[in-house]
């Protein structure tokens, strides 16, 4: 008798699951996206030239300073070159510099600082910071500094997980709105050096905030689904928020200010029962399973309790004696060859998932003419990827589905490089069905990935493939980078990425309808049979409509077309007897 056993007595769908859904674990799910991107907003880039203080006077407008002092790359004024000119001499000996005579081959970089066109973009880091030409990158930097805090958050916060109790460490809201204090620090590298601790943290709320293991197998595909609504609830909000928040400091304390009330969920969440059991408290987890069932008005019988107290205690000692009373790691999962390509195949397809999840959305704002509007869109549409997937993950299984959702996101981001570079609402059709459909991918690599492994090695399957996509996470904003030559390469390769994901994924054995593994020899059998590619294709080949079973002479073909029937289309006619044409 293991932990659902138990809860299914005490009620596993009931008043105390929507207590701590609704009023617990969802309204966390919001503030999610807020830290992970906020600096979207906060380092818009505006269009920017060089600075000349000589014609800085009231009688020069932006136009006319750029017009006379800025070299033309194209169509479009230099951001980092000047006519190297000396205007002092030339406004007192002439006193009118449209009519001066210069060199236009003469230029050079910089001097005096720069100018930006704060009319369409009023506050950001890159003005008050001057982060053009050569620095132009150090945002890149920073946003991949952002997400190494996450990267070492999932270590620092799994490790911490495995020997505290959990719960101390699923709040870190308030942290987070210590850390984003740097936006009033002078130094660029200063509040760019921050950045790392802003998202060191991340992970625990995010991995802690559902607590599916209070609710029912079948509930949990929802649950996931309404995790994930309330998540997009929050970047729908966020961009309106951006959008009516002038200041860049302003954003970064209305995205984790508000927040710090969250400390006090450390006093609501309930521990994680299977933490619990695997440090061998199983006392505590049959007290909290008493009180599941006091709120959800059931009853648990002695004999139940009892009989699974006996059985973890059971299993753990022979956990303890096969492993020599060792905890399972990381190692476990690549000892086995079965084991080892399902890691594989996970970490892969998560890395893509999530690097591609996060790279459109970061590259969200460049799509179409107003980057609020946009970001909300690119928001907006997950809601019908998520819907997509709750339909379809408990009938065409995760599997198919996750492969549907990767393939499906990377061909329609593909797509955008073969659109006409002036038809900006195409492409923009075509990046909000890629992200559309990831968003669903990532709904299902997260519930599929844990299925998957067994329980022994769960926490560490899923702590290894977050580590492996928070490394594709510190890549992604140099990715984005290489928009800037070409604003849909960034797409092209997110995508490309994307469909290579889905086509491994098909390796990967089915879980729905099936007994999850528990023990490392039951996760090595899992799916030990299962043949990949070819049994997918079978699996296809079973809902196309069957072909007649008996052989059909050419005399019945001729038939069934004279009456105005049809063969099959997906049939194939053997080879036909020689028949003479008078038969006929």
């Amino acid at each position: 008798m293991d932990l659902d056993d138990v809860l299914h007595h005490a009620g596993d769908w009931g008043k105390y699951q929507h207590l701590l859904l609704w009023l617990v674990c969802l309204p966390a799910c919001i503030p999610c996206g807020f830290a992970a991107f906020n600096q979207v907003f906060m380092d818009r880039i505006p269009d920017a030239w060089c600075k000349i203080p000589e014609l800085m006077s009231g009688e020069w407008s932006a136009e006319n300073r750029k017009a006379v002092s800025i070299p033309k790359l194209g169509s479009t004024y230099s951001q980092c070159l000047k006519y190297d000119v000396n205007y002092t001499d030339i406004i007192w000996e002439n006193g009118d510099i449209p009519n001066m005579t210069r060199n236009e081959s003469i230029v050079t970089f910089c001097t005096d600082g720069w100018e930006y066109d704060v009319e369409k973009v009023s506050s950001s880091i890159i003005i008050d910071f001057d982060l053009v030409c050569s620095k132009s990158l150090y945002p890149t930097i920073a946003l991949s500094a952002l997400n190494v805090g996450g990267l070492f958050g999932v270590l620092l916060f799994g490790y911490l997980n495995d020997r505290q109790e959990e719960k101390l460490f699923s709040v870190p809201d308030d942290r987070d709105s210590f850390w984003n204090c740097h936006c009033f620090f002078p130094k660029c590298l200063l509040v760019h050096s921050l950045q790392i601790f802003r998202r060191l943290d991340d992970p625990g709320y995010f991995a802690h905030s559902v607590r599916l293991e209070v609710v029912a197998p079948s509930k949990r595909t929802l649950v996931s689904f309404y995790s994930n609504m309330f998540y997009v609830v929050g970047l729908m909000g966020f961009s309106g928020l951006a959008y009516v928040t002038p200041q860049w400091q302003l954003i970064a304390l209305t995205t984790s200010l508000p927040f710090v009330f969250y400390f006090l969920y450390i006093f609501f969440l309930p521990e994680s029962m299977r933490w619990l059991l695997s440090q061998g408290r199983i006392e505590e987890v049959a007290e909290m399973l008493k009180k599941i069932a006091n709120v959800n008005g059931r009853y648990i019988p002695d004999e139940i309790l009892l009989k699974f107290t006996e059985t973890m205690e059971h299993q753990r000692e022979q956990a303890d004696c096969l492993h020599n009373g060792r905890r399972a790691n990381w190692r476990d999962l690549f000892q086995t060859p079965n084991m080892r390509m399902k890691t594989l195949i996970i970490s892969f397809s998560w890395v893509v998932n999530e690097t591609t999840y996060v790279g459109l959305s970061y590259y969200g704002p460049s799509m179409g003419n107003d980057p609020y509007f946009s970001f909300f869109l690119s928001s907006v549409v997950e809601i019908p990827g998520y819907i997509f997937c709750l339909l379809l993950m408990d009938r065409w299984g995760r599997r198919m589905t996750l492969c549907s959702c990767m393939i499906l996101s990377g061909v329609a981001a593909i797509s955008t490089a073969l659109v006409p570079t002036d038809a900006e609402m195409l492409t923009l059709a075509l990046f909000l069905i890629a992200k559309c459909t990831i968003a669903g991918g990532t709904m299902i690599i997260f519930q599929f990935g844990g299925e998957m492994y067994p329980t022994v090695v769960r926490g560490v399957g899923i702590g290894l493939a977050s580590f492996l996509g928070g490394i594709g996470l510190t890549l992604i904003p140099f990715i984005n980078y290489l928009g800037t030559q070409w604003l849909v390469l960034p797409i092209v390769m997110m995508g490309s990425f994307s469909v290579a994901g889905g086509i491994v994924t098909l390796k990967l054995p089915e879980t729905l309808g099936a007994k999850l593994p528990q023990t490392l020899e039951e996760g090595e059998d899992f799916g030990k049979d299962f043949e990949g590619w070819a049994d997918t294709i079978q699996q296809i080949s079973r809902k196309l409509p069957k072909c007649p079973k008996r052989k059909l002479k050419l005399r019945q073909v001729v038939n069934l077309e004279q009456t105005g029937s049809h063969l099959n289309s997906v049939c194939v006619i053997p080879a036909c007897e020689h028949i003479q044409d008078q038969e006929l």
